[in-house]
């Protein structure tokens, strides 16, 4: 019975003792204005200038080579043709895919050093017109957009 009221006894300051380490279960939140962090953060307008004059620059390119591959070959089927255009457009998809990947890896970081900054244990993006956060949570966009100067 005293063993019983013991362990009884344990797991109830065990308990306690993690809810007041872990804040009673209150998260802290953070947001950002996705819209505006990528409008207004200089490194991220940069890689987005760079990645548009890339693939451009692409297209360009691609559109080169398959009127080459045509002068070459006039005779060329249409199948030929379709792949060398899926060709092209797989290219010119990959380059968009790695700058937007260099993107979110930017503000993910941006969005970890704030968090850790201001111990926050998540920072979600709060569009406009689909708000996530709507009370409750901390407004970190400026914070965001000054670690990406």
């Amino acid at each position: 019975m005293k063993l019983r009221k013991k362990s009884a006894a344990f797991m109830a300051a065990a308990m306690l003792g993690a809810m007041l380490v872990s804040g009673c279960g209150q998260a802290k939140i953070g947001y950002i204005d996705g819209e505006r962090v990528t409008k207004e953060a200089p490194q991220i307008n940069t890689l987005v200038e760079e990645g548009n004059k890339k693939i451009q620059e692409a297209q360009t390119q691609a559109g080169e080579e398959l009127q080459k591959k045509m002068q070459e070959n006039p005779n060329m089927s249409q199948e030929d043709l379709q792949k060398a255009q899926m060709d092209s457009q797989r290219k010119i998809q990959g380059l968009n895919q790695s700058y937007s990947l260099q993107l979110k890896q930017k503000i993910d970081a941006a969005c970890a050093a704030v968090m850790k900054e201001k111990k926050l244990d998540a920072v979600v993006n709060n569009a406009a017109d689909q708000p996530t956060a709507v009370s409750g949570a901390e407004d970190v966009t400026d914070a965001v957009i000054a670690q990406l100067q």
